[in-house]
Parts: C-alpha cells; structure tokens; sequence
C-alpha cells in the first residue's frame, strides 16, 4: 500500500490571525458536544458550564454559547469581570460567581444579574446592601468547607450564615455547595476522603433543613466528582475540564461509554488544537547546538525548522528540557534547542522534506498522529488546566464549527 503523503502547509493561517503564523483552533461543535454527553452523563442533574480563566484559554463567551446549547443551563466564573464579559457578550444564563466577591465588587454583581456566593458574615451584610441600594432581590448560594479548606464557610457556623442571608429582604437563600479537591484521584483514601464530603455535605443540608431553612438546590461534583461519583450528582454539577474534552482522570472514559447508547456520542471530543506555520529553514552539521545556551547537539546532519512562538505564547522552556514534541509532516519530531521567548526550533532530520509555510501541530492531530494537552501535562508535570490557561493572548482564537450535535 502506498503510504499517504505527509501532510503540508494549507499556504497562509486562517484570515484574521495577525502577523505570525501562529493560531488556536476552537471547536465549538466539540464544546456543543460536550455538554451534551456530560448533562447525560450527570442527568438528571443539570449541568454547570465552567467558563472562567476566560473559558481556560478557549475564550469564555464562544464556549459560553456553544455550551448552552449542548445544554448546560448554568455558567460559572471565577470573578464578577469575567460574569460580566459574559453579559456584554450577550450571555443571559444564570452566571454563578464562585468565590465571594469583595464588598467594592458588590453593586457590579447585582447590576448584572450575577449569582453570589458568599460565606463570610461581612459578605452577607456587603451584598444585602448591594442589593438593597439597587432595589433588587439576589440569590445566593452559600459555600460550605467539607475539607478542602480554601474557601467556604465552616460547617459549624453554616446555620448562623444561612440564616443571616434569609434575614436579608434583598437577598434569597438559594443554593448550598462545596467543592472535592481528590474527586479526580483513584486512591482508596482519595475516594474514601471524598465520600466523607458527600457525607458531610449531606449533614449540611440535613441540619439546614431542620432549622426551617432547606437549601432549593444542592450541588458538590466538579468533572471528575460528575462522572465517578453518583451520590454527588445532587442538582446540578460544575464541570469544566471534560467541557473542554480532556478526561480529569483515567477512570473517566468507561464511565463516559456508559451513557453512549443514551447520547449517541463518542466520548469527549478535544476542543483547542494549537498549530503554527515553519517560517524558516535550515541545514545544521551535527555537531551544531542550536539555541540559547546550546544545551543539546544534534545527533547527526539535520533539517532544523524555526517556528514562531515560544515561552510568551505558552510553550514553556521545560517543554524542551521535558522532551516534549511537535507534529511536522505526521510525525512527532524533537525540539532542537532551547525554547526562546518567541520562537522554536524542531529537529526534523535529514529525510523530512520540510519546507517553509508547512504546518507544525502542538496539541491536535496530523495525519495520524496527535498530541494533546495531557500529553503536553505529563512532559510538564503539571496538568492540562495549566497548558490550556498558559497559552496567552498573543496567540489568536479562532473559532471554527467542526462537528454539530451527535
């Protein structure tokens, strides 16, 4: 059989992408698809679209959209500016602010519909008067620490709080929630620690309601708490990673093949591909050490490919110290030097072929070949929220629609 060309160049970026072959592709079809096998996956439960960190680098108000209509009925950020990026962009959903915003914050929650959540007595008394000046009713829902202790009221105090937001006229208890911290991890004392916080968390609600104040809506699972743990389904679940179509953990994909016959699907499906264009190229002897500090020879005469992005736009110097890859012609081919600040260099070896204007991938595929931000994760010991979030806004976004709803 005669073996497929190695893919080339398409000869210029997509319009729009500025004056460096470099861009992000973000599948909205994918986001769309997304949310619809993971409302599945949690239903009846509904679906929480996490958005903040401007969607984790895709772009909040593009996946915002797309994740709406796959079906998520609410939105979270991480901050009152990002809720209100969404409604400038036209979002009307329900926008729920994760952490309780400063009282200076407080009027532009109110002003723009946002959803607090609050779990400080000086935050209750901020938002009421927010509130109360505007002449509007805010729902709150009320954080409570299960043992993540980062933020969140404690369990002891929590009927104190409860009760000091549904002594506000201006404002509605209207949730009570907390977050796993281990949910993704597969260790008998991960999951043991996070069936305590169901359990604590259901002790919350328990004791709210026997104080006349039972909480409308409950809600606990991020991604992974979605997928793997049942019992912390509840109302409503908060996912963002599996949004973007990266698995939180191993254990995920059987549990995303059980819902395939409800959906259709075929599992998650990566939203952000990063690619660029070779700008320049060159023949190296191979006893040259390209780049900053000349760290590592070549192993024999090679094509060496510059690329035009670097540690500015996300692609960390430990990308290369780690042995992390690109995708030229279909194959994964080795950084050859340092990463600089705005360029790389890749070793594509004496046989490749490589001409300028080829496309270079480094998260998405090629030919048959992929890489994704896992990937890139297990290189930079870190994990793929970190390498979505890291790629910065020099370089663009371009939105494209591969796929509608399966």
């Amino acid at each position: 059989m005669t073996p497929a060309p190695a893919p080339r160049g398409t000869g210029a970026p997509p319009r729009g992408v500025g004056s460096r072959p470099v861009w992000a592709e973000i599948d909205v079809g994918a986001v769309r698809h997304n949310a619809a096998l993971l409302r599945a996956a949690a239903g009846p439960a509904a679906l929480c679209a996490v958005v903040k960190a401007d969607g984790y680098g895709h772009g909040a108000v593009a996946v915002a959209a797309a994740a709406l209509e796959g079906g998520a009925a609410w939105l979270a950020v991480a901050t009152p500016e990002e809720g209100m990026e969404l409604r400038a962009g036209g979002i009307t959903a329900p926008v729920l602010v994760l952490s309780e915003p400063p009282a200076p914050a407080m009027p532009d929650v109110v002003g723009h519909g946002l959803t607090l959540t609050l779990y400080t007595e000086r935050g209750v008394r901020a938002a009421a008067e927010a509130s109360g000046r505007a002449g509007v009713v805010s729902d709150v829902h009320v954080k409570v620490d299960t043992g993540m202790h980062r933020v969140g009221a404690d369990p002891a105090a929590l009927a104190e709080l409860v009760g000091a937001v549904a002594g506000e006229p201006s404002l509605r208890f209207a949730a009570l929630w907390t977050h796993f911290p281990v949910a993704d991890g597969v260790s008998d004392e991960d999951r043991s620690f996070t069936e305590a916080q169901i359990a604590r968390l259901e002790q919350s609600r328990a004791t709210l309601a026997r104080a006349g104040m039972a909480p409308p809506l409950v809600h606990a699972a991020n991604s992974a708490g979605a997928l793997a743990y049942p019992a912390a389904r509840l109302d409503l679940v908060r996912c963002g990673i599996a949004l973007y179509g990266v698995s939180p953990f191993p254990v995920v994909d059987p549990v995303v093949a059980s819902v395939m016959d409800v959906t259709g699907a075929t599992g998650l499906r990566p939203v952000m591909s990063l690619r660029a264009q070779v700008t320049l190229v060159r023949e190296l002897d191979g006893a040259e050490r390209p780049s900053y500090g000349r760290l590592r020879g070549l192993t024999e005469r090679s094509t060496v490919a510059t690329v035009p992005l670097g540690y500015a736009d996300g692609v960390p110097r430990r990308y290369f110290t780690g042995g992390g890859t690109v995708l030229v012609g279909g194959r994964r081919r080795p950084l050859a030097g340092m990463v600089t600040m705005d360029q790389i260099v890749v070793d594509c070896d004496a046989t490749e072929g490589v001409r300028v204007g080829d496309d270079v991938v480094l998260i998405g595929s090629q030919g048959s070949e992929s890489l994704t931000a896992s990937d890139w994760a297990d290189v930079l010991d870190t994990l793929a929220h970190e390498v979505f979030c890291g790629i910065g806004p020099r370089v663009p976004r371009v939105v494209v629609d591969r796929e509608g709803l399966s």
